[in-house]
């Protein structure tokens, strides 16, 4: 009896976690389940920069795979995914506050605050971390209720 509701938790367990999988490859802003545009979530912590990860240096977190620019960052992350995973499923921190809206973001436009990464959009005139810059606490209250709300 004890082994058949071991083998019936796994078996839920797993079913669990592959739909959060899923619901996470869908909700978060990913291309070919890969994260960040392929940069390195470690490298923004540690080297206060943005810097492409390697294709051969690859770890996956609960169904997203992140790229390395070496492995000694890429076992940092192993042993705390979520702490370097970018806010809001890696969309714009901005548009998510004022807006509410998944928007893309340039991987090289990003603010590290309290320990957290956040990413915004910087193209056609538009760096979207100035304007974030301007009310941050406010944006950033917003972003996090919108947040929820999308990713439920």
């Amino acid at each position: 009896m004890k082994k058949l509701i071991v083998v019936l938790f796994v078996l839920v367990s797993a079913a669990a976690f592959s739909q959060n999988d899923a619901k996470r490859i869908t909700q978060y802003n990913v291309e070919n389940k890969v994260a960040i545009q392929g940069y390195d979530p470690v490298a923004y912590f540690k080297e206060n920069k943005a810097i492409k990860g390697k294709n051969e240096v690859t770890a996956t977190y609960m169904g997203i795979t992140y790229k390395f620019s070496s492995v000694a960052n890429k076992e940092v992350f192993l042993k705390n995914p979520a702490g370097f995973e970018p806010q809001y499923g890696g969309w714009c921190a901005y548009a998510m506050g004022s807006n509410a809206e998944k928007v893309e973001i340039n991987p090289e436009t990003f603010k590290i605050t309290d320990g957290k990464l956040y990413l915004f959009y910087n193209a056609y005139f538009n760096n979207t971390l100035k304007s974030w810059n301007k009310d941050q606490a406010n944006l950033k209250t917003k972003a996090d209720v919108n947040w929820k709300k999308i990713y439920k």
